[in-house]
Order: C-alpha cells, then sequence, then structure tokens
C-alpha cells in the first residue's frame, strides 16, 4: 500500500464524519481485534492507540489520525478484504503502523497499562 493511499485515509475530516468513525470504531473495534489478533505483530500498540483516541486529553488532531486509522480496521471490506485468510489485514496494518508511528509520543504509559489489562482479561475470557 502505497504512502498517497494511507495519506487520504488518514487525512483529517469534519468534526461529524470524526463522530461517525467514533462510532464504528467503538461498535467493531473489540471483534476486529479477536479477528485480527493472530495477523496483527502490533496488537498491544493497536490497543493502547485505541485507549488514545477515546481520550480527551488526547489532542484532537492526533485523536482523528488514530478514529481514521481504527476505523479503516474496522471496515469488512476495505482495500484488501479481511477475510481473505492471511492477507486481508495488511493494508490495516500498513494504515495503523504509519497512523501509531506519526502519533506515538502522544501514547501514554496510561493507554498502554489499559492496553496490556484488556488483551490479558481478553485471553483470560477465551483460554
Amino acid at each position: 500500500m502505497d504512502d498517497v493511499k494511507i495519506g487520504e485515509i488518514l487525512e483529517p475530516v469534519g468534526s461529524g464524519e470524526n463522530r461517525r468513525r467514533e462510532q464504528r470504531v467503538r461498535a467493531g473495534f473489540w471483534r476486529t481485534v479477536k479477528k485480527a489478533a493472530r495477523q496483527v505483530p502490533f496488537m498491544e500498540e493497536l490497543v493502547a492507540g485505541y485507549y488514545c483516541a477515546l481520550d480527551n486529553d488526547t489532542p484532537p488532531r492526533v485523536r482523528g489520525v488514530l478514529i481514521a486509522a481504527l476505523a479503516y480496521f474496522v471496515l469488512p471490506f476495505d482495500l484488501v478484504p479481511d477475510f481473505l485468510l492471511g492477507f486481508g489485514f495488511t493494508d490495516d496494518m500498513a494504515v495503523l503502523a504509519a497512523a501509531l508511528n506519526a502519533v506515538r509520543r502522544h501514547i501514554t504509559p496510561a493507554h498502554r497499562l489499559a492496553a496490556k489489562k484488556a488483551l490479558s482479561e481478553n485471553a483470560a475470557d477465551h483460554a
């Protein structure tokens, strides 16, 4: 996936669209995490990014970038449909990695701790 497409996905949108994206993320994030768990090697950082995106103390621009990437992640049909075993999340990973890299300094230890806790609780629920 080239930088131009990633840039288009992560580009700023109006507040209404950003709210719609956030609702989509809240509704589908954990379901998509469960489907992608084995395919995303940076899952803990991804979940920390989710908590950062939902944190009202996170700057609006940073929240917007993260929400855009997470909204792309939860869409079942994107550039490479997620149901394609082994390939479905490759485009999502490129978008997510670009977004997380761009906002890395805004992901706090509290976001990372929440991610670690959520993932360990989720793993315990499915053990």
